[in-house]
């Protein structure tokens, strides 16, 4: 199976998931390729009328999948260095540039980070998958 940081991006059957009768192979088997996400992600969310979110480290972008598959870029910036997101109750999608490929151990004992650290706050009128 593909990590986060796949360039595809898979599903799986979440009733597959739940069944504790149905063996690891039947559950994938459930699994389907959605297609490329255009870039590595290191991060991914979605919003409760199903949009998903993937971060972009190769881009430095956040981008959204609409419901027909296609990608779309959310918001593109300089500043977006391996980013994480959550989808948050007032609207608004936030996102941290936490630099992880910057720190000393991807480069080579030396902390290449720079302060200040990020927190972008992107008004996307989309609310959260609340779990029950």
């Amino acid at each position: 199976m593909a990590s986060v940081a796949d360039r595809r991006l898979y599903s799986v059957s979440t009733d597959a998931l739940v069944d504790r009768s149905i063996d690891d192979s039947a559950v994938a088997a459930t699994v389907t390729d959605e297609g490329d996400k255009g870039g590595g992600a290191d991060g991914l969310e979605s919003d409760a009328a199903g949009y998903i979110y993937a971060t972009n480290y190769e881009h430095q972008a956040i981008l959204r999948r609409r419901a027909g598959g296609e990608w779309e870029t959310v918001v593109h910036d300089p500043h977006l260095m391996w980013t994480d997101l959550s989808v948050a109750a007032d609207g608004y999608l936030y996102v941290t540039a936490n630099q992880l490929h910057r720190q000393a151990k991807y480069q080579k004992g030396k902390d290449l980070r720079q302060k200040p650290y990020t927190l972008f706050c992107i008004c996307i009128d989309a609310q959260p998958v609340l779990l029950r």
